[in-house]
């Protein structure tokens, strides 16, 4: 999952980033409005942490654009106004979510989990489960025919867009997009190496790997069975 965060403020958005990026999403940051719009319009996301106080384009006009243009993105507004007569502005400006500073990081990152679930159709399951691999989204953990995998923060988030899209074949670019930030190099080999970490971890002795690579399209996971 790539995640956009808007926030001018230093220090608290190292610390989202940080957060981020240690429950395994992909992290790209804007400091003013300007900036947040330039990458909406051009990146795709499967959230926005948007603070409504930002230079050049406050946070509220963002929203109404964005929504005007046709971005469904799920945003969750974070800010220092935590009057009720503006969360409500928030909302009716096209906001999903709201918190108000200052917030403890583990409800901010529930219900960011939450808004995904929520923005993707149809519902995202709390438990993904595909042959015999199970993942679960709330804790991040995975398990092959019953046996737990320990898994990294990157490569758990790889194979979570993979088990939600099973028999599908998934190129390169999507994997990047949603996986890496906006700092993926398209030249670089790191998906395959990826790749490579999970199928070490996951594939059964004597058997074909469950993450198929289709020459010049991408890769596939397949392992006889669908999502449940």
């Amino acid at each position: 999952m790539r995640i956009l965060v808007v926030e001018d403020q230093p220090r608290l958005s190292e610390q989202l980033a940080d957060a981020l990026a240690d429950a395994g999403y992909a992290v790209d940051r804007a400091v003013d409005g300007k900036r947040a719009d330039f990458l909406v319009e051009t990146e795709r996301y499967d959230a926005v942490l948007l603070d409504l106080g930002l230079p050049k384009i406050d946070g509220l006009t963002l929203l109404r654009k964005w929504r005007e243009n046709g971005h469904t993105v799920p945003v969750l507004v974070l800010t220092a106004r935590g009057s009720w007569h503006e969360k409500v502005q928030g909302i009716d400006s096209g906001a999903d979510d709201y918190v108000a500073k200052p917030f403890r990081m583990e409800e901010l990152l529930a219900r960011l989990r939450a808004l995904i679930r929520r923005g993707q159709q149809p519902l995202v399951a709390e438990r993904v489960s595909v042959g015999g691999l199970t993942l679960d989204t709330r804790s991040h953990r995975a398990w092959i025919d019953e046996r737990e995998v320990v898994l990294t923060a990157k490569e758990y988030a790889l194979l979570e867009f993979l088990a939600r899209r099973p028999g599908a074949v998934v190129s390169r670019a999507d994997i990047a997009e949603h996986v890496w930030d906006e700092h993926y190099d398209p030249l670089s080999n790191v998906v395959d190496v990826y790749i490579q970490r999970l199928r070490r971890k996951l594939d059964r002795t004597g058997e074909a790997s469950i993450i198929r690579t289709r020459r010049g399209e991408g890769y596939q996971l397949s392992m006889g069975g669908g999502v449940s």
